[in-house]
């Protein structure tokens, strides 16, 4: 007889994953076992905090914060924050209608669960007493003490009952809105294509750009060359084509994104995001939303932020407004005295620049940069460094054929992380480059030392079907970029979770991304990797040479864009009345001191701005800059002692890198440092001069 009755499927969230090191089974799981899992992740929380607060035990720091189940000597198994994981970098990396369907369904349940926890009075009364009466803690734990007690602080644990309930409709709008800022966004950069079929409009775009559009347009079953909103298709086009109206079809496209009378406009988005987080601030007794942000900030306030707003554009602006004059120049001489540039012919015309003064071109340089040797070149940095080694593992699962899985191994031997690397765009993936974890290190009670399992995932030139990935010098920088975070989650090496790896202050969070940068134009560095993808040859010293000199081309025009964002961002964020003035004329007045090319009317970065509006970056965008200055004073230390001197970066490992947020970020670089770091570095290696 035939059973008719289906046995239930697990749920492979619940199980023994049977994985290498315990990585999560891609291959089984289902988009229904992310909403079952959630929900019994919830449930066991919850479980959990009322066996916490209904402990007639006297609260500790370790039954109370750490969650540890003395007489099992066990930490509570956090299936939430698994799931939650998995699913966000999946909503990042590869996502589809049903995922993106699910968030939206799942939202409104997560944050209130999250309000749940932080509003539970009993919950806060237990961290209460022990933040006031248990004090002999090591530094670590102190640490962890006062995130948790501020932390529900800072959710609304001191407000009536009125007020609570206020913030939970708050942020649960918030949290709402700011998914759905981003699902517009992928929406309307994924539907956007610039078709081509006349090749005679595709003079001086290089082979690589023109190949990878061809084989985007087989992949849409269509004749020609499509082009695309994503970087490594847009900015080929922007830069080399010399069909000035398709160039501003193209950059109106990327910049009316999300402003459209459609379903994926952002504009009132960002207005309502804008008012909810005010709103949050001054509920929690702050006067702007920056106020609330900077209070755990290196910068510490917004006068602060300003400060060093100011400062770079007092010191980078002159230079900025003679590049562009340069390219302007340039651009008149080649196309006649009433020539007017426009901003899509920015990219094109300073490319020319480029060429003239340097003799340089980013596709000079593709043959020398075929990704599987940058890979090479970028994973032996860190061996020279720091001494780990990285060992691909084909068992362990992937959620996408594209994604390589790394276990990493420390100098001794001994297994240090799982790195994930995911290069290619794809239909499913946000724009951009990020690493992420899909679990954080930490150390048990009995002492054994979880490791991390990092990913690192950026939107790569593809390789095409007579060529493999060749990346320019930039995909370079953004590789060393994202690598600098993973080194930073990878190294991680504290006691609790929440304080490991990149758990950090965000305006620390990203010195040791943009600390690997300066290895990009590194003589030594570009001789252990780049070499010609057909003959073999290393990259010629006189290239180098052009690099090294060419290093600094548009550097202020650079640091002012940065800088515009910095001053957009702040002027959302200290507002102090309800916000009702009209986002794209708000936009322009708000970044007018920094901008250096004509605006136009319907162009609107705000709409698109994921950094600032759905990444976390809210009131935070300066940190860029920050880091910056950080970075440049940090990298100053090795190019004194040798660009791979280990004794410097084992330093730089033990006591940045390994350390997380278990002590002020300041403190930390101090150690490192042995002072605080000045703006001189940076000025030095952009070759600014400051007037005294």
């Amino acid at each position: 007889m035939t059973e008719n009755i289906e046995k239930k499927r697990s749920n492979p969230f619940y199980e023994d994953y049977g994985t290498p090191h315990y990585t999560v089974p891609f291959d089984k799981i289902q988009t229904a076992d992310y909403e079952e899992a959630f929900l019994e992740g919830i449930r066991r929380d919850d479980e959990e905090i009322d066996k916490i607060v209904n402990d007639p035990e006297e609260a500790t720091f370790e039954n109370t914060i750490a969650r540890v189940d003395l007489e099992k000597g066990e930490h509570y198994y956090d299936l939430l924050d698994c799931v939650s994981n998995v699913f966000s970098c999946m909503l990042s990396a590869e996502t589809n209608d049903e995922l993106d369907a699910l968030a939206q369904k799942l939202s409104p349940i997560l944050t209130k669960h999250s309000n749940d926890v932080s509003l539970n009075k009993q919950l806060f009364e237990r961290v209460k007493y022990v933040y006031e009466h248990h004090r002999e803690l090591t530094p670590e734990e102190q640490m962890l003490l006062e995130k948790s007690y501020d932390g529900f602080v800072r959710s609304g644990a001191l407000l009536d009952t009125a007020g609570k309930e206020r913030l939970r409709k708050l942020t649960e709008e918030a949290s709402m809105l700011a998914l759905q800022f981003s699902q517009n966004l992928l929406k309307e950069t994924k539907a956007y294509e610039l078709h081509i079929t006349d090749e005679q409009l595709l003079d001086d775009l290089p082979e690589t750009a023109k190949n990878s559009a061809a084989q985007t347009a087989r992949e849409r079953e269509k004749e020609g060359w499509i082009f695309t909103l994503d970087f490594p298709s847009f900015n080929p086009f922007m830069t080399y084509s010399t069909q000035r109206e398709l160039r501003k079809q193209m950059y109106m496209a990327r910049n009316t994104e999300c402003t459209h009378d459609n379903s994926e406009n952002n504009l009132d988005i960002c207005k309502r995001l804008v008012n909810l987080r005010r709103e949050i601030a001054q509920l929690l007794g702050f006067e702007t939303y920056a106020d609330y942000v900077l209070k755990h900030r290196m910068a510490g306030n917004v006068d602060h932020v300003y400060q060093l707003l100011n400062e770079l554009i007092d010191a980078y602006k002159p230079t900025a407004v003679n590049e562009v004059k340069e390219v302007e120049a340039l651009a008149r001489k080649l196309e006649g005295e009433d020539f007017n540039m426009m901003p899509w012919d920015f990219s094109y015309y300073s490319h020319k620049l480029q060429i003239e003064k340097y003799d340089l071109d980013a596709e000079m340089l593709r043959p020398y940069f075929e990704l599987s040797n940058v890979i090479k070149g970028v994973f032996g940095l860190a061996t020279k460094l720091y001494g780990i080694s990285f060992k691909p593992n084909a068992e362990i699962p992937v959620y996408h054929p594209d994604v390589k899985a790394y276990e990493v191994y420390d100098e001794d031997g001994s297994f240090l992380a799982v790195l994930y690397a995911d290069f290619y765009p794809r239909k499913g993936k946000q724009g951009g480059a990020w690493m992420t974890e899909f679990k954080g290190q930490w150390i048990d009670h009995k002492g054994r030392n979880s490791r991390p399992h990092v990913s690192l995932v950026m939107n790569f030139t593809k390789p095409t079907a007579d060529k493999p990935a060749l990346l320019t010098l930039g995909e370079v920088e953004t590789f060393l970029h994202e690598f600098g975070h993973s080194l930073h989650g990878m190294f991680a090496n504290t006691r609790f979770e929440s304080l490991s790896g990149t758990n950090v202050w965000w305006d620390f969070v990203e010195l040791p991304s943009q600390f690997m940068e300066n290895y990009a134009v590194e003589r030594a560095f570009l001789r252990t990797f780049a070499f010609h993808y057909q003959t073999g040859e290393p990259i010629p010293d006189e290239l180098i040479m052009r690099i090294v000199k060419s290093r600094n081309f548009m550097v202020a025009y650079a640091c002012m864009r940065q800088v515009s964002f910095g001053l957009l961002d702040m002027a959302y964020y200290t507002q102090k009345e309800p916000f009702d003035e009209a986002i794209i004329p708000f936009e322009k007045k708000a970044w007018k001191k920094a901008i250096l090319l004509e605006q136009l009317p319907d162009t609107c970065m705000t709409v698109q701005f994921s950094h600032i509006m759905a990444g976390g970056y809210a009131a935070g965008y300066y940190s860029y800059k920050w880091a910056e200055v950080l970075d440049a004073d940090a990298f100053s230390v090795f190019k004194k002692q040798g660009i791979f001197d280990r004794r410097t970066a084992q330093s730089f490992r033990d006591n940045i890198l390994s350390r997380g947020g278990t002590e002020h970020p300041m403190t930390l670089y101090k150690r490192f440092r042995g002072q605080e770091p000045t703006i001189d570095a940076l000025l030095e290696r952009n070759g600014i001069r400051r007037d005294k």
